[in-house]
C-alpha cells in the first residue's frame, strides 16, 4: 500500500484532498454509488484506468475509510468492493461537481467513453417523489432510488423490481438533460420523454 500523501495543511478542504484528490478516486466512487462491485466490473466501467492504479486507489480508499471489501456468500463467492457510511457523503460532492462541469461538457468527442448509467446522477438531480424509477436509453438502461436516504442510489442496467416510473428517452433527450439546456419535467412537456408507472416521481413529472 502506497503511503498517504498530504498537502500538509490545517484546512477541511486540504483534508478532503487528501483522501479524495488523487485521479480516479471520485469517479470510483461515482461507480460505487450503485452498490457492491465487482473489481472486473469496476475496471471495465472506467475505461482508461490501469489495473495497477486502480488496484492502488481501492487500498487507499479503503484505509481512508471510504470503502470496504467483502467475499459475497455462496454462490457468488466473489469479492465486491462497497462505499462505507463516510464514501457516501461523497454523493453531494459528485453532484456539485456534475453542475459546476456542465458547462464544459460540450459535444461527445470521437474519443470519449460513455456508459449509460453515467447520466444517473444528473437524472437524479432533477427528479421528485421517493421511488425507483428505470430509465431506458439507446445506449442501455439504469435506474434510480430517488429520495433513498441510505445504500445505492442507482444501480446498472433495468430495475430489480417493477418501478414507480419508468421513462423512456433517447441519448440525445437525456445528453441535453446532463449539460443542463433541458429540464426532464420540460423534455417530459414536449413529448420526448414517455413517462409510465404510478408512483410519485412519475405524477411529479405528469404534473410538473
Amino acid at each position: 500500500m502506497s503511503p498517504r500523501r498530504s498537502y500538509d495543511q490545517y484546512c477541511s478542504a486540504a483534508r478532503a484532498l487528501d483522501a479524495v484528490g488523487d485521479r480516479w478516486t471520485l469517479l470510483i466512487v461515482r461507480e460505487l454509488l450503485a452498490g457492491p462491485r465487482r473489481y472486473t466490473d469496476l475496471h471495465a466501467d472506467l475505461p482508461g484506468v490501469s489495473t495497477d492504479v486502480l488496484a492502488s486507489r481501492l487500498k487507499d480508499m479503503e484505509r481512508d475509510g471510504l470503502a470496504t471489501r467483502r467475499r459475497l456468500p455462496p454462490p457468488g463467492a466473489a469479492y465486491v468492493y462497497e462505499l462505507t457510511a463516510r464514501g457516501r457523503e461523497l454523493l453531494p460532492v459528485l453532484q456539485a461537481l456534475g453542475r459546476w462541469g456542465q458547462a464544459g461538457l460540450g459535444e461527445r468527442r470521437p474519443t470519449d467513453a460513455v456508459r449509460a448509467h453515467w447520466f444517473a446522477l444528473p437524472m437524479l438531480r432533477q427528479l421528485e417523489g421517493e421511488g425507483l424509477v428505470e430509465v431506458r436509453l439507446d445506449e442501455g438502461d439504469f435506474h434510480l432510488y430517488v429520495g433513498a436516504g441510505d445504500g445505492a442510489v442507482y444501480g446498472v442496467g433495468p430495475a430489480p423490481r417493477e418501478p414507480d416510473a419508468r421513462l423512456v428517452m433517447d441519448t440525445g433527450t437525456c445528453t441535453a438533460v446532463a449539460r443542463g439546456e433541458l429540464s426532464v419535467v420540460d423534455a417530459v412537456r414536449a413529448g420526448r420523454v414517455e413517462v409510465t408507472g404510478e408512483g410519485t416521481p412519475a405524477k411529479a413529472l405528469r404534473e410538473g
